[in-house]
């Protein structure tokens, strides 16, 4: 009897931007989605609703990708506040380079410019907690209005 291949949300989410990449659309759907991958249909389900939150997935995925590769690091632990923010902004462009092409496709794929932000809900989240957590201090800047004579 064959071992059955039981995905992970990454192994989902790589899958899922390797179709994409390669056939310059989205799945049609989750049952052939899955069958071409060698997985049953009920799995996806069990990790995601739809492609939908899956395409959401993606860039919350690389968020936690950049977290866990600066975490992992002994010196990014002693740095200050700044630093940390600045050490996590070089990263994550790094992983946004890294896979520019799919960036590319899903921040362009609808004509609908809010409809492919949408994508990006789940790492705004993530992002502000992220901002939070590091508790930098907010930069006040004084705006003067300019007085008109009438």
């Amino acid at each position: 009897m064959a071992k059955k291949n039981t995905p992970t949300q990454n192994s989902l989410v790589k899958l899922y931007m390797e179709y994409v990449l390669e056939h310059n659309h989205a799945p049609k759907s989750i049952y052939i989605f899955a069958k071409s991958n060698g997985f049953e249909e009920a799995d996806f389900y069990e990790i995601f609703g739809n492609f939908e939150s899956l395409e959401k997935a993606v860039f919350t995925q690389f968020f936690t990708n950049t977290k866990e590769t600066l975490e992992s690091s002994k010196d990014y632990l002693t740095y200050d506040s700044r630093n940390q923010l600045l050490s996590f902004y070089f990263t994550f462009f790094e992983f946004l380079s890294a896979n520019r092409s799919y960036v590319i496709f899903a921040l362009s794929e609808s004509k609908n410019q809010l409809e492919n932000l949408k994508k990006l809900k789940g790492l705004r989240y993530e992002f502000l907690n992220f901002i939070d957590q590091l508790d930098i201090e907010v930069m006040k800047i004084k705006n003067k209005q300019s007085k008109r004579n009438s």
